[in-house]
C-alpha cells in the first residue's frame, strides 16, 4: 500500500510514518511537508529510504499538489498538515485559516480528482470546545470552537464531510484528544515542562492550572488511524481518545516526578477563551473497531520522559532554531 502522509515532518505525522513502515514490510510512504517551523528532517533520518520518500510541497499550492499525487498515485492520503499551536492562532489567525481550510481543500480536490481510495482527515477534540462535566464529547456533539485553530479545524471537518456528501469523495475523519510522546515540538505543554525542568527554568501554567485535558499517547493515536484506514466506514467520524483526564498541574507534577527534579510553577494570565475541559467520548471506535489504547498516562510520561532524556540534542537544535539549517537541504 503506498501512502501519502501531509505534514509527515511534524509530531504525529513522523509517528504515523514510523509506525506504518515498521508494520507494513510492503508499505512505501511519500511523506509531503513544507517545513515550517514545527517541521524537522532530524524526525525521518532512521527512515526505509527505499520505501520512504520526502516531498517539499505547501499543501496550499494547489498546482504542486495535484502534481505530486498524480506523480506517486497515493491508495490513500492522510492529512496531518495544520498549523496546531493555539497561542499562535490567537496572534495570526490568517494562516490558521489558509493551512487548515484551503489546503486541506487542495488535497480534497485531488483525492477526487485522481479517484483516490481513501482521504483521511486528522482532526481534534478541540473542535467539540469546553465540555462541562460529567459530559463527554460524542460524534454527535455539537462543534462549539473558541480559537481560531480550533475553528479551523472545525470548517476542515465540515468540508471534508461536504466531499464525501456531494462527490462520494471517500473520506474518513479522526478526532483525537491531546497526544504526547516522541519527537513533540517544544511549545507544548508536555515536552516545554520537560525542558524547562531538565533547565532548571521555571514552568509557565496559565491561570490557576486547573485546565483538563484528555491524554493519549501518540502509538496509541497511530494505532487508532490505522485501523480506521483499513476498517472505517466511509463518510464517518470516529474520536480517539484514552479516557485519561488530568488537569495542567498534575501533568507537571507527573513529568517532575518521572524526571526527579522539583518544578517551579509560576501561574500567568491565562489564553483569552482558553477551554476548561475535553473529555471525549471514544466508544463507536471501540466497539465498532475494536480499538482500545495500550498504554496508561503514568507509562507514557516516563517513556515521553526517557525520549527526552535521551535525546536532549534533539530539543536543543529546535530551541537555538539550528535544526533550520538542517532543514533546508530539503528545501526545493
Amino acid at each position: 500500500m503506498k501512502y501519502m502522509i501531509t505534514g509527515g515532518a511534524g509530531f504525529i505525522g513522523a509517528n504515523f510514518i514510523s509506525y506504518i513502515l515498521s508494520k507494513y514490510p510492503d508499505a512505501k510512504v511519500i511523506c509531503i511537508d513544507s517545513l515550517t517551523y514545527a517541521g524537522n528532517v532530524e524526525n525521518f533520518k532512521s527512515f526505509d529510504k527505499s520505501r520512504f520518500i520526502f516531498e517539499y510541497a505547501d499543501i496550499c499550492n494547489r498546482d504542486r499538489i495535484f502534481e505530486l499525487t498524480e506523480k506517486h498515485m497515493p491508495d490513500c492520503i492522510v492529512n496531518f498538515a495544520a498549523e496546531s499551536h493555539v497561542d499562535r492562532s490567537i496572534t495570526g489567525p490568517s494562516v490558521f485559516v489558509r493551512t487548515n481550510v484551503l489546503g486541506c481543500a487542495n488535497l480534497l480536490d485531488a483525492a477526487k480528482s485522481f479517484n483516490i481510495s481513501r482521504f483521511h482527515q486528522i482532526s481534534t477534540d478541540e473542535v467539540y470546545g469546553d465540555i462541562p462535566e460529567p459530559e463527554f464529547s460524542t460524534e454527535e456533539s455539537p462543534l462549539a470552537p473558541s480559537s481560531p485553530y480550533s475553528a479551523s479545524k472545525a470548517s476542515a471537518d465540515l468540508l471534508t464531510l461536504s466531499y464525501f456528501k456531494t462527490f462520494k469523495t471517500p473520506v474518513t475523519i479522526s478526532r483525537c484528544s491531546n497526544n504526547y510522546g516522541a519527537m513533540q515540538f517544544p511549545e507544548k505543554l508536555i515536552p516545554l515542562t520537560i525542558y524547562n525542568i531538565l533547565k532548571g527554568n521555571n514552568v509557565n501554567i496559565y491561570g490557576n492550572g486547573m485546565q483538563c485535558r484528555d491524554w493519549i499517547y501518540v502509538a496509541d493515536h497511530c494505532r487508532a488511524i490505522d485501523l480506521i484506514l483499513n476498517s472505517g466506514i466511509e463518510g464517518q467520524i470516529y474520536n480517539v481518545g484514552s479516557s485519561v483526564t488530568k488537569n495542567n498541574i498534575e501533568t507537571v507534577e507527573l513529568i517532575a516526578d518521572a524526571i526527579g527534579k522539583r518544578a517551579d510553577i509560576i501561574h500567568v494570565t491565562d489564553r483569552p477563551a482558553h477551554d476548561k475541559r475535553y473529555a471525549i467520548d471514544s466508544r463507536k471506535l471501540r466497539t465498532k473497531l475494536g480499538w482500545q489504547p495500550t498504554l496508561d498516562y503514568e507509562e507514557g510520561i516516563r517513556l515521553t520522559v526517557k525520549w527526552y532524556l535521551d535525546n536532549q540534542q534533539w530539543c536543543e537544535n529546535i530551541m537555538n532554531k539550528s535544526y533550520k539549517e538542517k532543514n533546508k537541504e530539503y528545501i526545493k
